[in-house]
């Protein structure tokens, strides 16, 4: 058996650089199991990082995880199936998540159940030589692995903090992407009732508009803003969430109308990868 891991960090060269692993082993006879449901985050997790991390089955975090889905401050919105994963935290915590960008770290996302286990950075080699000796995909046998190195991570400032986490919220959302922040809840609400396959193609059907700019500019303004330019001054439109309305905000949601464009197929999932689906 092959176990791959990942630490996500800034680096997003090491996405493709995954990619290029799985297609090896895909035509290796010799490799007959390959597990990608171990994310190790020791480190900043956002975007694809994110999307690649919150799906696994089991989610590691250290003192060193911040995680964050940033998405409306540069007029894009939650993908990478954030709409599953958000949707599915207590009470509207994913909505405040989505629409803010806030930064939590690993502890917080133990608490919220963004993640499953905590622990110290300084024993991930330990506990990936023990994973590295794993000759099963039974999730049990992994669990006790991983429960060996467990740590009880210290409790959240944000406690102590009351008035200034919401202070910081609506400072974030008042700067934020009007039609970003409409289109992420609407999204995020719609995923509560829906698998993971759905959520994506939805998704997928959200950024075909953007990118087609069917409705706004914001996505390209958003990015000259904050990426190219840095002038950190977009010139949102609509500008004001008043302005947007369920007609702009659903037209993202519908086919998109050209020929040559279809919808997001998946292709079926073995029994192996259904059993080891993310518990959320």
């Amino acid at each position: 058996m092959t176990t791959i891991r990942h630490s996500f960090d800034k680096d997003v060269n090491q996405i493709s650089e995954m990619t290029k692993e799985l297609k090896a082993y895909e035509v290796d006879p010799k490799v007959k199991v390959v597990i990608l449901k171990v994310a190790i985050i020791d480190g900043i997790v956002m975007g694809g990082g994110a999307g690649l991390s919150m799906h696994g089955r089991f989610k590691i975090v250290t003192e060193n995880t911040v995680f964050a889905m940033p998405e409306t401050s540069i007029g894009h919105f939650v993908d990478v199936g954030a709409s599953y994963f958000l949707s599915r935290l207590p009470g509207f915590f994913g909505e405040y998540l989505g629409l803010t960008g806030t930064k939590i770290r690993g502890a917080d996302m133990v608490a919220c159940g963004l993640a499953i286990h905590f622990v110290l950075s300084k024993n991930l080699h330990l506990l990936e030589s023990a994973l590295d000796k794993v000759t099963s995909s039974d999730t049990n046998t992994i669990s006790k692995i991983i429960r060996k190195f467990e740590h009880k991570p210290k409790e959240s400032e944000a406690e102590n903090r009351p008035e200034k986490w919401i202070l910081e919220a609506v400072k974030s959302m008042k700067s934020a992407c009007p039609i970003s922040l409409k289109i992420s809840l609407k999204s995020i609400r719609e995923g509560r009732s829906q698998e993971l396959d759905q959520c994506l193609a939805r998704e997928y059907n959200i950024f075909c508009h953007i990118k087609r700019r069917t409705v706004s500019n914001d996505f390209y303004e958003g990015m000259r803003a904050m990426l190219l330019d840095k002038d950190k001054n977009p010139q949102w439109e609509p500008a004001k969430l008043e302005l947007v309305t369920d007609e702009m905000v659903n037209r993202y949601f519908s086919r998109v109308d050209e020929d040559d464009w279809g919808s997001l197929q998946l292709p079926a999932r073995s029994n192996l990868v259904d059993a080891m689906r993310p518990r959320l």
